[in-house]
């Protein structure tokens, strides 16, 4: 076994995360950063953004980020590691590229990330690292020492990351009026994305129907399943279901939609249902309003009782988790046989990927993978 208090070769730990507005006048350029060379009229972001503007154009993924850094920080020091941890977002403050920066600055050679999303996808995981590589030219031109990046594997079947999952969705159910709780049906969501994205996600040998993003998203949940029936003795079904589809209408994109979901299972007599939102690291913007706000009102409409289960946050057990998959990825860069730690059926995901892994629409320059434009 890893010495658990041993990071090096790394000097630091970075957030990665996506970003968002802390205020009304940041909601627009928020929006114009996220979507960035589609063309898209500040009218209409102007439009799309009156789901910041309900919640006084504040997205709770920032405080979600700190505390999350509190949490990792907190963990660390108890355990003896002496590894900083810094916090860089895609599109808003602070920055990644101004983070980076601050590391080299910092003296920071050899840093890995923790990006805040669990799954394979493209914007999960490669355009993560398309935005370090961006990150990296940018300190390049500035004549600045490249540090070498790495990330973390996906943690979607890590214990640290299910568990607290498992319990958010048995208190959901324990809320539940008692009349309606043993029939309850569960809905395991998460961000919807093209069916064309999904198809190529994760490495090229695992393209196909759904691909990796969905196959992971579905062992998941039914690892979750399975450990509420056998703590519970009832057997709920499930279905693993879709959230904040956006874009054009005639492309594709993973189904059911949550609320067409709930529609149905009122319509099939379903006496309740538990939503969990297992493809989100926190309580951000999509899940108040895409789960706590539409499909609450629908669900609502519908006479159908409905409990969202919470997401994993800041919880310590995910924050020890990111302790053990930083300490497990340092042995492995020493060169130490590693047994990594992963529930279900698919097993640890890859440290390095590989070339064809998440492909983008057209190729960009990459760090963090085996196809890196910087080693």
């Amino acid at each position: 076994m890893p010495d658990a208090r041993d990071v090096s070769p790394y000097d630091a730990l970075l957030l990665l995360s996506f970003g968002g507005p802390e205020g009304p006048d940041d909601v627009v350029p928020f929006l114009e950063n996220v979507t960035r060379g589609r063309g898209i009229p500040k009218e209409r972001l102007k439009e799309v953004g009156q789901h910041y503007f309900l919640f006084g154009g504040v997205s709770p993924i920032n405080d979600q980020n700190r505390a999350l850094l509190d949490a990792l920080r907190k963990d660390f020091a108890e355990h003896g590691l002496d590894l900083p941890v810094y916090w860089g977002n895609r599109n808003w403050a602070p920055y990644l590229t101004d983070t980076l920066r601050e590391m080299v600055r910092d003296g920071r050679r050899r840093i890995l990330v923790l990006a805040t999303s669990a799954y394979a996808s493209y914007s999960g995981c490669r355009q993560y690292r398309e935005n370090l590589a961006d990150a990296l030219a940018a300190l390049e031109a500035e004549g600045l020492e490249l540090p070498k990046v790495d990330k973390l594997r996906h943690y979607f079947n890590h214990p640290g990351f299910l568990e607290p999952m498992i319990d958010g969705v048995l208190r959901s159910l324990a809320e539940l009026p008692e009349d309606v709780r043993d029939g309850a049906h569960l809905a395991f969501s998460t961000h919807s994305i093209p069916t064309a994205s999904a198809d190529t996600s994760g490495p090229v040998e695992e393209h196909g129907d759904g691909g990796a993003y969905v196959r992971q998203h579905l062992d998941v949940a039914r690892q979750i399943a399975d450990a509420v029936r056998e703590r519970t003795g009832v057997d709920h079904p499930w279905q693993l279901v879709y959230q904040s589809r956006s874009g054009a209408p005639h492309i594709p994109w993973l189904e059911p939609d949550i609320c067409d979901h709930l529609d149905e299972r009122h319509a099939a007599g379903a006496p309740a249902v538990v939503i969990a939102p297992v493809g989100f690291v926190s309580d951000h913007m999509e899940v108040l309003y895409d789960l706590d706000t539409e499909a609450k009102a629908r669900a609502e409409e519908l006479g159908l009782p409905m409990r969202r289960s919470a997401t994993v946050g800041a919880d310590p057990r995910f924050a020890a988790a990111i302790r053990e998959l930083v300490v497990e990825r340092a042995a492995v860069e020493r060169g130490q046989d590693v047994t990594p730690c992963a529930l279900g059926a698919l097993g640890a995901s890859h440290n390095l990927c590989p070339v064809g892994c998440c492909p983008a629409r057209a190729p960009r320059p990459v760090a963090a993978g085996a196809d890196s434009t910087y080693a």
